[in-house]
């Protein structure tokens, strides 16, 4: 990509000394931190007015890490000890609010990345920053937009016939909005069995939708966390052995899921994660409402219509409000152009623990579906790897 054509607007070209990474979110401040230890300074850039825009601005009221705080801190900085177990939305902002602060990390805010590409020419890749396409120019660029960049929202036929309230879940907030309502809750993840549970707690009555099959888990056993129990045990046993004795006890916990319309995938819940990312759901209380019926376990939808829903079986069902708990994807290829890491859906080509570096200069971070456990150990092999430059240049 050389200088612009004629015609072409003319940029305000700057020249970045340190790495430039794009996004403020736990990824994007976890390299920062490890680069700053090793006393390396990085320029953030961030879309949002905030850092964690995901979790600040498209998160629900009630929810709360999934894990045990030890498996979701970020790298160089435990979380409190006063926090609890399983910290809050709020308790996981204020960690990574300390957390910016603490290593002196002052992302550039309202910075939208348009495009980014690398110079043969420069030897350096040109980063196309907002509407008045400013062009920072830096040899290292670390791509930490991660992989729940932009919700998912299905195309279901006759959704514009409806009429009544559709949200992603990006966009929920509290059940509180939704009181003595019917609502269609479309997706049977973590997400979608907590929204399910935040409604029947404010007496809406969800319906959801279960579309394929799902691994459910205790989020505890014997008052151990299941993650833990796991990791520790896949220490020295089997994979395989390891998913039959999580299976063995959720079925002594929970009991057949199946009967509840909750199908298992034939691979185990770790081997289906490794092989597709797909994480199972730890129950969290949505077991015991679908078990009492206050939340309805439905097969896949065939149609929206006006005020309801026909679902493939031929049931009929009149609604209030659709949410979409569909899940997100990466943006990567929307902006990132000529790389050699990710796929066309913005992935990483080579699987964990090896995706993290491209040519040129290039990283990605956050993009390893082993949440945040993944995203530490790349960001210390990615500030390491760009130290080791850092040092013959400096």
């Amino acid at each position: 990509m050389g200088p612009p054509l004629e015609g072409e607007p003319k940029r305000k070209r700057t020249w970045v000394h340190c790495p430039i990474i794009v996004g403020a979110g736990p990824s994007g401040l976890a390299v920062a931190a490890c680069l700053s230890d090793l006393g390396i300074p990085s320029l953030v850039l961030e879309k949002a007015h905030c850092i964690a825009s995901l979790w600040q601005n498209r998160t629900y009221d009630r929810l709360c890490l999934h894990l045990p705080r030890q498996f979701c801190q970020l790298p160089l900085m435990p979380f409190p000890q006063a926090f609890p177990k399983y910290p809050s939305k709020h308790q996981f902002i204020l960690y990574m609010e300390s957390y910016a602060s603490h290593f002196s990390i002052k992302p550039r805010f309202d910075a939208q990345v348009q495009s980014a590409e690398f110079d043969l020419e420069l030897g350096c890749w040109r980063v196309c920053v907002g509407e008045e396409e400013e062009e920072l120019v830096t040899r290292w660029l670390v791509v930490a937009t991660g992989e729940n960049a932009e919700p998912v929202v299905p195309e279901i036929p006759g959704m514009e016939r409806f009429g009544g309230r559709v949200i992603h879940t990006s966009g929920y907030k509290s059940g509180s909005d939704f009181k003595g309502q019917k609502v269609l809750v479309v997706g049977c993840g973590n997400s979608g069995m907590e929204v399910s549970l935040d409604l029947c707690r404010h007496n809406a009555s969800p319906f959801m939708v279960v579309r394929n099959s799902v691994h459910v888990l205790p989020r505890e056993m014997l008052g151990f966390s299941t993650f833990g129990v796991a990791m520790a045990l896949l220490k020295c046993l089997p994979l395989r052995l390891v998913d039959k004795f999580l299976l063995a006890m959720a079925q002594l916990i929970l009991g057949d899921t199946d009967k509840l319309g909750l199908r298992r995938p034939k691979a185990g819940p770790i081997e289906l994660k490794n092989l597709t990312g797909k994480t199972p759901v730890l129950d969290v209380g949505a077991l015991s409402h679908i078990k009492s019926g206050h939340i309805k376990v439905m097969g896949a939808v065939k149609e929206i219509r006006k005020g309801g829903v026909r679902f493939v079986d031929g049931r009929k069902e009149d609604m209030d409000a659709i949410v979409l708990a569909t899940g997100y994807k990466s943006n990567v290829p929307s902006w990132l152009k000529g790389d050699d890491i990710f796929t066309g859906e913005g992935m990483p080509q080579t699987p964990f623990p090896n995706g993290w570096k491209g040519s040129n200069g290039l990283y990605c971070v956050g993009f390893t579906r082993r949440g945040l456990l993944g995203t530490a150990s790349d960001a210390h092999n990615i500030a390491k790897d760009i130290n080791l430059q850092w040092k013959e240049n400096n």
